[in-house]
């Protein structure tokens, strides 16, 4: 990592803490990412190789401590108490990006795969209670062999699948990928896209009522946007006015 020269706390911090993907590394990491390959689907540009070094890098530092899995074949990642000060300053980027930087979507930011592993990491597996709940998701304008995910919750765990597991599916929602996500940034609000037509739900209404509490929004979600800002207001996005909608 490339230092300032400085012995100013803030610059070797910052030597840490701004090295590009550090932030995204340790979000993954504190949002339950612990394996090299979980990891890295939350920072799917971000080449193996490079993460390979990051990750030892934060671990030379003491932010990082690596250890075996269970199955003793691989190692797993986790916050030392040093990582776990900076998830705090993680989140404040968060605040600020949502408040002072949020727009409207450019076609390189449509990332499925990202979207996915969003809701991995942070949707209620007991929001629908501890039996074993399905909620199947259509990212409608995808390709057929990429477009379909079942989210499996059972006694608080969480399974992802590409495939339908079988049993019942107690939930079905579909969208387009740009409005999924414009959901789940909090650009639209659920009740809106449901009311729009630009969320489809159909499941027991005893599970769709619970829906809320299923994504679990953050604080990327919740965050409002400052009164001044970019240029495409939230507004133009709830409406579809923007013009990359």
């Amino acid at each position: 990592m490339k230092g300032y020269g400085q012995f100013c706390p803030i610059a070797k911090a910052a030597e840490i803490f701004c090295e590009r993907w550090t932030a995204l590394v340790i979000r993954n990491v504190g949002a339950g990412a612990f394996r090299f390959n979980d990891i890295h689907r939350g920072v799917p540009h971000m080449s193996p190789t490079l993460l390979t070094r990051r990750l030892r890098q934060l671990e030379a530092e003491g932010l990082l401590q690596r250890k075996r899995s269970d199955s003793g074949k691989s190692w797993t990642y986790h916050l030392t108490e040093a990582g776990e000060e900076f998830l705090p300053l993680v989140g404040a980027l968060a605040v600020w990006g949502q408040r002072w930087s949020r727009r409207d979507l450019e076609e390189g930011e449509l990332d499925l795969g990202l979207f996915v592993w969003g809701l991995e990491y942070s949707i209620d597996p007991l929001a629908l209670g501890r039996e074993r709940h399905v909620v199947r998701v259509d990212v409608c304008d995808q390709p057929a062999n990429k477009r379909l995910y079942w989210f499996v919750c059972k006694d608080g765990a969480l399974d992802v699948c590409v495939s339908d597991p079988g049993g019942e599916t107690d939930m079905f929602l579909s969208a387009t990928l740009r409005d999924f996500i414009h959901i789940y940034r909090g650009d639209i609000t659920l009740l809106h896209a449901i009311e729009n037509g630009r969320l489809l739900v159909d499941g027991q209404p005893h599970v769709t009522r619970k829906l809320a509490k299923w994504f679990n929004f953050g604080v990327m979600a919740t965050t409002p946007q400052a009164k001044s800002g970019p240029a495409v207001r939230l507004a133009d996005i709830q409406s579809g006015n923007s013009s990359s909608l």
